[in-house]
């Protein structure tokens, strides 16, 4: 059997923590191979070592039966492997066309032949179904567009073998569908794919082969079409994982959050919520549901304080704190899950524990005459990291950028639930996380509210919402189109309202 890489006995060190421990993974030609595992299991740094990012401590890697030595990823690119990686590496003011070239630029003579290369990339574009435009600014376009300029890249250099890393994180339900589509036709096309990723309905639909790790350790490699998701999660994180979410009937107390005909414009000063109104209460998880960009961040972000309201009013236990400032809002008892864990969830350079107090660094314990006590904040910080299982190099002296994307994302549920806040907003709060992590995250929301505090949950898992949510409030177009019940209504038609078709009776 030939294989177009194999990656034998690979081993990788990080600080105080064995990333890869011989591990072994072989890609056929024109196959789909998934590779799974939770969070921190050594997924990226695998895939990492195979395009020139890392160099192993130990064990070979062969590309078309050749032994090669991949020291950077343009060694990797001039063997024809190709990445994407989970966060995206654009120029947000450069457009497709610059992205696309940059490194590889097209000359004539000493000029830079941009026209060239844009019609190099339209005919790719159609060629594989991606509907690219080559002169669309990156910050202009959506993230699964940006996504498919990362695929155009590969493609214009020539890869044979694609990784892709967490691909469908950043995607809408729509937007999945139309990559496993792309990912089908470039297997057509003779192309080989690694998808890196703890989605099993993902990896039942487009794999064929997955190689399931965990905690570094290679398990085992599997035909995808002969295994169950209850089995691959099991190989993933070593038990039985429960997919139901437990709760009982939610008892509904007072208003802790109420917005009354909240407007507000997006970055492009347009109207992106319109005359919105909605009320949560103690006790409940009111869900929103909607497509991306219908007005979501703008919600979360003129209740948090970080974009001006145009009109209507947001209050807190009866407070009213449109213009207040964020503190103030902190203090009154709101905590923010943001959709962003890079940009807004934590400081990148700063240690981990000192990310666990960014809200509270300057109250005691933690501080006394302007001065930091250390100790008390390391001590907070372990505790969060201890009951949200967050997996890091050095514990709390690690910089919270060497943390994998899945336990950034649990620290900062971690740090948001420990302020144990009267309101918690719960943005894409599973984003990222694999089975396990999601199953515990979703224990503890439902918790914060059974302690008779309010939730409200906004993520684009339809079936999260569906799960999680009491009530559900659906969002199109920056306009609510109704509230239904969470447990009289179902998939189907919160799709049809998220489409803008409204329905009669709401409650």
């Amino acid at each position: 059997m030939s294989y177009v890489v194999e990656m034998l006995n690979i081993r990788k060190e990080f600080p105080g923590i064995v990333a890869n421990d011989n591990i072994s993974l072989s890609l056929k030609k024109g196959e789909i191979h998934a590779l799974l595992g939770e969070n921190g299991a050594g997924k990226s740094t695998l895939m990492g070592v195979l395009f020139g990012m890392y160099q192993p401590e130990r064990g070979i890697i062969k590309v078309r039966e050749k032994e090669v030595r991949i020291t950077n990823p343009n060694v990797a690119n001039q063997l024809g492997i190709g990445m994407v990686h989970q966060h995206f590496k654009l120029v947000e003011n450069f457009t497709v066309t610059e992205n696309i070239i940059l490194g590889s630029e097209p000359l004539k003579g000493l000029v830079l032949d941009i026209d060239k290369a844009a019609k190099r990339i339209e005919e790719l574009s159609k060629h594989y179904g991606l509907n690219v435009d080559p002169y669309a600014k990156i910050e202009d376009i959506s993230v699964g567009m940006q996504q498919r300029v990362e695929i155009m890249k590969m493609l214009y250099r020539e890869a044979e073998v694609l990784i892709f890393d967490e691909p469908t994180a950043v995607l809408t339900p729509a937007e999945i569908d139309e990559l496993m589509k792309i990912m089908r036709n470039l297997i057509k096309e003779g192309k080989s794919i690694i998808i890196i990723t703890h989605k099993l309905k993902e990896i039942k639909a487009v794999a064929d082969r997955c190689t399931v790790i965990r905690r570094g350790k290679s398990i085992g490699t599997v035909n995808v079409a002969e295994t169950s998701e209850e089995s691959l999660a099991e190989m993933m994180v070593g038990r039985h994982v429960n997919f139901k979410v437990d709760k009982k009937e939610s008892t509904p107390g007072d208003t802790v959050l109420k917005i009354d005909s909240v407007s507000a414009k997006n970055n492009r000063k347009v109207m992106a919520l319109k005359d919105f109104s909605l009320e949560v209460r103690r006790g409940e998880i009111v869900g929103i549901a909607g497509v991306d960009g219908n007005g979501q961040s703008e919600l979360v972000e003129a209740i948090t304080g970080l974009r001006k309201v145009e009109s209507g009013n947001i209050l807190i236990n009866g407070e009213d704190i449109t213009n207040a400032p964020i503190r103030h809002r902190i203090e009154k008892g709101i905590g923010h899950i943001p959709e962003d864990r890079h940009k807004r969830g934590l400081v990148l350079d700063y240690r981990l524990d000192s990310n666990m107090v960014l809200e509270v660094y300057n109250k005691r314990p933690f501080a006394k005459n302007g001065l930091l006590n250390f100790g008390e904040i390391r001590a907070y910080a372990e505790n969060i990291f201890k009951n949200f299982d967050v997996r890091s190099g050095e514990g709390g002296a690690s910089l919270a950028r060497t943390l994998s994307g899945g336990n950034q994302q649990k620290a900062i549920i971690g740090r948001e639930i420990e302020l144990d806040p009267d309101l918690l907003i719960a943005v894409q709060p599973t984003r990222g996380l694999d089975v396990g992590s999601i199953e515990y995250i979703h224990k503890r929301l439902i918790e914060h509210r059974d302690k008779g505090k309010a939730v409200l949950l906004v993520s684009l898992e339809l079936d999260e919402v569906l799960k999680l949510s009491d009530r559900i409030a659906i969002i199109n177009n920056g306009e609510l189109v109704g509230i239904v019940q969470a447990s009289e209504t179902n998939e189907n038609e919160v799709g049809l309202m998220m489409a803008g078709i409204s329905k009669e009776r709401s409650v």
